[in-house]
Order: C-alpha cells, then sequence, then structure tokens
C-alpha cells in the first residue's frame, strides 16, 4: 500500500509538524556487514520540537560491503615491513595509506 505524501504533509502540518517530500532517486543505508539499497524511494522528512525524522519506503536490495584493502597492498605492506597479514590488513585500514601503513608498521 503507497502512502501518498501529500496527505501526510497535510496532516503533519495540522498538528504543528513540519514535513517535506524528498525527491530522492535512491538511498543506501551503510551498516557494519552490508549495504541497504533501496530502489525508487519515497522519503519524506518531518521536523517535530527540532527532531528531524525520515520515513523511506521503496524496494531494498541487500548488498554485500566489499573489502576496504586489497590482497596486493597488504602482500605489499607484508614483504617491506616483515610483520603479519593480519597486522598489515589493520595497519592499511586504519591509515588508508600504503605509505603511511608501511611508516606505522616500522616504527
Amino acid at each position: 500500500m503507497r502512502i501518498n505524501p501529500k496527505q501526510i504533509e497535510k496532516i503533519a502540518k495540522q498538528m504543528g509538524m513540519q514535513m517535506e517530500t524528498i525527491d530522492a532517486t535512491e538511498v543506501i543505508i551503510k551498516t557494519k556487514e552490508k549495504d541497504l539499497v533501496i530502489k525508487n524511494p519515497q522519503v519524506s522528512k518531518m521536523v517535530v520540537q527540532g527532531m528531524q525524522t525520515f520515513q523511506i519506503s521503496g524496494e531494498v536490495i541487500e548488498v554485500m560491503e566489499e573489502e576496504k584493502v586489497n590482497k596486493e597492498d597488504i602482500d605489499l605492506i607484508v614483504q617491506k615491513t616483515g610483520v603479519s597479514e593480519e597486522e598489515a590488513k589493520k595497519l592499511l585500514e586504519e591509515t588508508g595509506d600504503i605509505a603511511l601503513a608501511i611508516k606505522k608498521a616500522r616504527e
């Protein structure tokens, strides 16, 4: 069942709430394990006593989170510093930069 955003806005206004429809084409919610992608969303923003609330409805698609670091970068850090793969991966995730990860591993 689709709710008419204009009707919601009218009711909210009568109750003293500010409501706005946001013309979004896609909404992405990032979690630790995966991303939730909402296609063709209907997005409403409501402001009540200064607090912003968003209502989102649409077709949800789950996308698994990609690795933030690649194997070649980890191998390079291991080769240059002699740290374990786990340590190299941790350093790369912390710094986001190969050169910084190598520098930190050598400290």
